[in-house]
C-alpha cells in the first residue's frame, strides 16, 4: 500500500492528466472547439467523476489506492489490457475525425439530436453505476486480485450481475460514440465487449479459486453481465 504523500501525489496527477488526455483525443483529430458534442460529453463524464473521486479519496482512500494501480499479474490480464489500449485511443480519436471530416453527417447523416442527448444520458447512467459499485465494493481494483480481509458481495449491483461494473463500463462505450455524434466510431467502441467477456471470464476464474465463497455466489447468481441474458 502507498504511503498517504505517495497517493495524494498519484492521485492529484491522475485527476489533472486524465481529463486533458481525454479531451486532447477528442479535440486535436477534431481540429476545432467548436465540437460541441465533445464539450457536453466531457462535462458529463468529468464532473460526476472527479467529484466521486474526491469523496472516494476522503472516505474511502483504500479503493482510491487499487484503482490508481495498473500492474496485472496474471498474463491473460496483461495481453487483453495491451490490447485495450490502442482500441480506447482510436475510439477516442475517430468522434473528432469524423466531426473534423463529416463522414457521419455525410452517410448515413448527421446523428439526431434527440439521440446524441439520449445517448450522453446513458454515458452518465453507465458512470454513475460504475460509482455504485465502488460505493458498495471497497476491493474493487482496477487489476485482478484477492486480498486479506476480502469477501464476497453480493448486495447492490452485485445482485443483479457477477460483473456490474464491467457492465456500466460497456454501456457508457456503447454509449459514447453516438454521444459524440458519431457512426463510424461505435464498430471500434464494440470492441470492446468481447474483450471485457474475456477478462471477466479469467477474473472468475482467480476469484473462484482464491475467494471464499465466491463459487456459491455464482450458483445464487445466475447472469455474468446482462440480466437475463448472459
Amino acid at each position: 500500500m502507498p504511503s498517504k504523500i505517495s497517493l495524494k501525489s498519484k492521485f492529484m496527477l491522475y485527476l489533472s492528466l486524465g481529463p486533458l488526455s481525454l479531451a486532447a483525443l477528442l479535440f486535436i483529430p477534431a481540429g476545432s472547439l467548436g465540437f460541441w458534442q465533445g464539450w457536453t460529453f466531457l462535462a458529463v463524464l468529468i464532473i460526476p467523476f472527479i467529484a466521486s473521486l474526491l469523496y472516494f479519496y476522503k472516505y474511502d482512500p483504500q479503493l482510491i489506492a487499487r484503482r490508481l494501480e495498473h500492474k496485472e499479474t496474471i498474463g491473460e490480464q496483461k495481453l487483453l489490457l495491451k490490447l485495450l489500449k490502442p482500441v480506447f485511443i482510436a475510439a477516442f480519436a475517430l468522434p473528432g475525425l469524423d466531426y473534423r471530416l463529416g463522414w457521419s453527417r455525410t452517410s448515413p447523416g448527421a446523428v439526431p439530436l434527440w439521440l446524441t442527448l439520449l445517448t450522453q444520458a446513458l454515458v452518465l447512467g453507465g458512470l454513475l453505476s460504475v460509482v455504485w459499485v465502488m460505493k458498495v465494493n471497497g476491493f474493487a481494483a482496477r487489476t485482478i486480485r484477492v486480498e486479506s480481509g476480502q469477501k464476497v458481495i453480493s448486495t447492490g449491483p452485485y445482485g443483479l450481475v457477477r460483473h456490474p461494473m464491467y457492465l456500466g463500463g460497456i454501456v457508457m462505450c456503447l454509449s459514447t460514440p453516438l454521444a459524440l455524434g458519431s457512426y463510424f466510431a461505435l464498430p471500434v467502441f464494440a470492441l470492446v465487449v468481447p474483450i471485457y467477456a474475456f477478462r471477466l471470464r479469467n477474473e472468475e476464474e482467480v476469484l473462484c479459486q482464491q475467494l471464499p465463497g465466491y463459487s456459491e455466489y455464482c450458483l445464487r447468481t445466475r447472469f455474468r453481465l446482462v440480466p437475463f441474458i448472459w
